[in-house]
């Protein structure tokens, strides 16, 4: 098999089928940790085909033999840095990577950029020492590893793995995170638009091709992206920096203003209420919701609920349909609804099936987005970057 195709081109089974010989999606596992790998290949090879290596050199070899669907990515590794590799795999081949990161200090910003250089979704590493996952967790690396078979990534370029010289990790090591934005107190703005934007899978670029375009005094936004706990804080530093608009991790309290954008918390659900003439956000545990927390479901049925027809909700690229009933109540409560098209989704799921459900007033290109979100909510677009 030549590299950069996918071992089942031809199939979307996840799990194979018997009785018709429908071979599995293969994942490779890339982690140095022995343990990390025996627990993920012990969820994963409930769906898939699994194979490991503990470093990159060892999984080139092993994609030469039998090229992956998926790989399952660990960054800090001997021989040759997780970010490294992703981006020899990324320069070469087709093959989805989703990034297995810890969730501490200096791991999350490692893992947002790889996502910025190419990888389609991010998940954290499970908790070594315990004996199997938490039904959560594996909910969610199960649904990451489906979604990232079905990404669309761009085509591969003729030549071979070996080619490539080796590169320096130090070259691409991420500046320090800057401190959480210092916030200014509202100045009695009401808040009368109110837009809501959800993603998924290759949502963490698509929003920041939004958000980077938006003017500075834009309606207040509230966001739901689908990523892990303690990951969130780190995203939303890293859009503070390339937007005109404040963002950060929402917090308790925090009111929905023109100008600032309040990231939904990793592991917990995002809600919207209405207090008088203000808008602010609650932040809160509770079951998965559509098999996500926090939820998109969660965040537009409140935005419907608190805001009807002064709001507008785009629902982004991502697999599954968490997302597509909660824009069909905003769309029933008079909001303006849009959806990422097919063209320009890494995983045309959500935006699918809330186009089906009738949930959608608008499909519309993702460099298209930011004006209607603007238009839909009564602003100026004279100022979009």
């Amino acid at each position: 098999m030549r590299v950069g195709a996918r071992a089942s081109d031809a199939t979307v089974t996840f799990g194979g089928d018997r009785r018709t010989g429908t071979p599995r999606r293969h994942v490779l596992v890339v982690d140095d940790s022995a343990v990390a790998r025996e627990v993920m290949s012990a969820v994963l090879s409930r769906e898939f085909t699994v194979t490991t290596a503990p470093d990159p050199i060892i999984a080139i070899d092993k994609i030469e033999k039998a090229c992956p669907d998926v790989i399952l990515l660990d960054l800090e590794m001997p021989r040759m840095h997780g970010l490294t590799f992703l981006r020899k795999i990324r320069e070469e081949t087709s093959i989805p990577v989703v990034i297995c990161s810890s969730l501490l200090g200096r791991g999350t910003d490692v893992a947002l950029r790889a996502l910025e250089d190419g990888a389609v979704d991010v998940v954290a590493k499970p908790p070594l020492g315990v004996r199997g996952f938490l039904d959560d967790a594996e909910v969610v690396l199960l649904d990451t590893v489906r979604g990232a078979c079905q990404a669309r990534t761009r085509r591969p370029r003729a030549v071979t793995m070996r080619a490539f010289p080796a590169i320096d990790f130090a070259t691409f090591a991420p500046p320090p995170p800057a401190p959480p934005p210092t916030l200014p107190p509202p100045k009695g703005l009401v808040t009368d638009a109110i837009i809501a934007l959800g993603a998924s899978t290759g949502g963490t670029e698509a929003l920041r091709a939004i958000l980077e375009r938006l003017p500075p005094d834009a309606p207040g936004i509230v966001v739901v992206q689908h990523m892990p706990e303690a990951f969130t804080a780190a995203f939303a530093r890293r859009l503070d920096q390339c937007c005109r608009m404040l963002v950060k991790e929402a917090a308790s309290g925090d009111e929905v203003v023109a100008g600032r954008v309040l990231v939904a918390a990793g592991n917990r659900h995002l809600v919207v209420q209405r207090q008088g003439k203000r808008y602010f956000v609650e932040v809160n545990d509770g079951p998965l919701v559509s098999r996500h927390r926090p939820s998109v479901d969660v965040l537009f049925r409140s935005v419907a609920s608190a805001a009807g027809p002064n709001a507008v909700g785009a629902l982004l690229t991502g697999m599954g349909d968490d997302g597509a009933d909660g824009l069909l109540e905003m769309k029933r409560a008079g909001a303006r609804t849009i959806a990422q098209d097919e063209a320009t989704s890494v995983v045309f799921g959500m935006p699918k099936e809330a186009i089906a459900r009738r949930a959608v007033d608008q499909v519309a290109p993702l460099g298209r987005i930011a004006h209607l979100l603007l238009t839909g909510a009564g602003a100026p677009t004279t100022h979009l970057g």
